[in-house]
């Protein structure tokens, strides 16, 4: 974070037009309408396993121009998409839909998580996010399911 020893902000690394740039991104329309009133994180079940993950947090940073701190951090990607943030937020902010648009800004500019880059390499590899082989394919037979032949191609086309 740019906060300096003594508490203070160094404005001139800030963005004042970030939080705008995210409500005209698809899902952040409602950042300007949080008034920080700390439901999101009192509702967030990451919150509770990893404190690191604060929604109210990462909106006041997105609020007060942090581009960068936000842009480049883990904890963006931690949303675990439950919803209960965006059924308590009492100013209808769609937080699951905002951590989705900064994300998207955060992935456009680089900034790319490593979970994301496996994800990505394994559906380019296997054509989804993880491989079915013999051993899920008999489970499969057993409850009268078809198997699943992996088909990469048609993935590797796309990502290509």
């Amino acid at each position: 974070m740019m906060v300096e020893e003594t508490g203070t902000m160094d404005m001139e690394k800030q963005d004042p037009h970030f939080k705008d740039e995210i409500a005209e991104e698809p899902g952040g329309e409602g950042i300007k309408n949080c008034f920080q009133c700390g439901t999101c994180t009192a509702s967030c079940p990451v919150t509770r396993i990893n404190p690191r993950y604060n929604p109210r947090k990462i909106i006041l940073m997105t609020l007060m121009g942090m581009r960068e701190e936000v842009l480049k951090s883990e904890f963006i990607w931690l949303c675990s998409s439950c919803y209960s943030c965006y059924e308590r937020c009492p100013q209808n902010v769609r937080i699951t839909e905002l951590m989705n648009a900064i994300k998207n800004i955060a992935v456009r500019e680089g900034y790319i998580n490593a979970s994301m880059k496996k994800l990505q390499e394994m559906i380019g590899k296997h054509g989804r996010a993880y491989p079915v082989g013999e051993f899920e394919n008999k489970k499969r037979t057993r409850l009268n399911l078809p198997e699943i032949e992996e088909k990469p191609e048609d993935i590797q086309e796309i990502m290509s």
